[in-house]
């Protein structure tokens, strides 16, 4: 891998390049799925490339190859120099970047059990067995999946860095449908979106304990079909983790993407109300929402050794007390802002995308009231759990989300499900009303394997660190059905 690389840069510079970094990158992903008793379908997919980046006349230019010989690698590399050359006519401004130390070092995956030594048939079986248990109810659809992704990197500036590292990440889902006429309910578990995956082996399949959810949440389906419609009008609402993980991810991870602040990703995804007027000063939330970036948990999605800039991996203040202080960074924005070095956000897909400003670990920081104490302090409140259904404006602010379940608080006790539950809000008056964040006991970092984001579109796989909170006088349900 390190031969590879070094040719692209080495070939770059030749060409003309002023900076250009290379990333080699081989990458294998199983997964396999099972719906109603059979084994839907086994899948596998390899990736190998190297992508080249490189500034010329003040200009990024970047080409790739899935052909790793020495001739398509040096091609690879002219071609990024021409296209910056191109790309530099119409640039008012020459690309500037923030320095970064170059490391050299090699980081190896972490984990207790590797999932090569799961015999797929074993993968299988507990697919099987998840389903059996889901079938003692009387529902329509049972689906169950676990993924493997191992992922080799090899990246090399011509600064000096050299950093080779490998990750593997394991997930899997399970999920019960009932359906009665036109009513059909469904509830999944790990409710995260997309299911739970981390940067761990098989112990993460095993932590889940998918056999001894499946019963329970079959159940509830059924459950669902007969139970009240969600009421509306404003009430308290408590959301629980891997609902609040989604939150966090439309409401505070990606307006705080600062290439959406400085538009230039604005046509797909949207742009961001967070401008960089508002750094430092403006109220986010209340006093009791902090949130981070932290790309150093062990075992969180959104974790890794250095980003495909080269940039170490690390812990990041975004709202502290209520007030937005830090945004994702590159170490181009940083350049433009001014704003010190990047904080190591920049990661790419594969090796033919361009890397982009992505999210990390972003984190609902734990506060220090127990789950049940928030629970038993509610007069009047939804508990909401599992999101199956969101819309949020392209800058961040209005949104509305679905969820599985709720479940209804009365002084201070569950006493009930409703079904169909939604919730709106505006995002600075959303974590304005928040007036409790349980503590650590419940705070656990929740996978989300499939972000969108960029033009060709990339997938990132990102974590959120959250327990539960608790959100005062929220419009829940239908505006203006009460």
């Amino acid at each position: 891998m390190q031969g590879r690389t070094s040719i692209a840069i080495t070939s770059a510079l030749e060409a003309g390049a002023s900076y250009a970094d290379a990333r080699f990158v081989t990458s294998a992903a199983e997964t396999a799925r099972a719906r109603n008793g059979a084994l839907e379908g086994l899948t596998s997919a390899n990736q190998i490339g190297i992508g080249v980046r490189v500034i010329a006349d003040g200009a990024w230019g970047f080409a790739a190859t899935s052909e790793p010989d020495e001739a398509a690698i040096r091609a690879a590399a002219r071609r990024a120099v021409e296209l910056a050359r191109a790309a530099a006519t119409t640039r008012r401004n020459p690309v500037r970047l923030t320095e970064v130390e170059p490391v050299i070092d090699d980081v190896r995956a972490s984990f207790e059990i590797d999932p090569a030594d799961i015999l797929l048939q074993d993968r299988i079986a507990l697919l099987m067995d998840c389903d059996r248990l889901m079938n003692k109810s009387d529902v329509a659809v049972t689906e169950g999946h676990v993924s493997v992704l191992r992922q080799s990197k090899h990246f090399c500036s011509s600064e000096g860095a050299d950093i080779h590292q490998e990750l593997i990440e394991t997930g899997g889902r399970i999920s019960a449908t009932a359906i009665d006429g036109n009513e059909t309910q469904r509830r999944s578990y790990p409710g995260s979106h997309g299911g739970q995956v981390m940067t761990r082996g098989w112990e993460v399949i095993e932590e889940m304990r998918l056999a001894e959810h499946a019963e329970e949440i079959a159940q509830e389906a059924v459950a669902l079909l007969a139970a009240p419609q969600c009421p509306s009008g404003e009430m308290d609402i408590i959301l629980a983790g891997e609902m609040l993980a989604l939150q966090v991810h439309e409401s505070c991870g990606h307006p705080i993407e600062l290439d959406r602040v400085l538009g230039t990703e604005a046509s797909y995804a949207g742009t961001s109300f967070l401008t960089p007027d508002k750094l430092g000063t403006f109220r986010y939330g209340s006093d009791v929402v902090n949130i981070s970036a932290d790309a150093t948990i062990p075992g969180g999605l959104g974790s890794f050794a250095y980003d495909d800039e080269g940039v170490p991996a690390q812990r990041a203040e975004i709202v502290k007390n209520g007030i937005f202080v830090g945004y994702l960074t590159s170490r181009e924005t940083t350049a433009q802002l001014g704003l010190g070095a990047s904080n190591g956000t920049m990661r790419a897909d594969g090796p033919n995308r361009l890397p982009i400003i992505r999210m990390t670990n972003i984190n609902l920081e734990p506060g220090d009231i127990p789950m049940s104490e928030i629970i038993r302090t509610t007069e009047r409140g939804l508990l909401m759990d599992t999101n199956q259904s969101w819309s949020i404006d392209d800058k961040r602010l209005n949104f509305q989300f679905g969820c599985e379940v709720a479940r209804v608080i009365e002084d201070g006790e569950i006493t009930g499900i409703v079904r169909n539950p939604t919730y709106t809000g505006i995002t600075p008056e959303f974590w304005g009303a928040c007036d409790a964040v349980a503590d650590e006991e419940t705070w656990t970092v929740q996978g989300v394997p499939n972000c969108g984001k960029g033009e060709p579109g990339q997938t990132a796989h990102v974590g959120h660190g959250v327990s539960a909170a608790r959100f005062r006088n929220v419009q829940v349900g239908v505006l203006g059905d009460e």
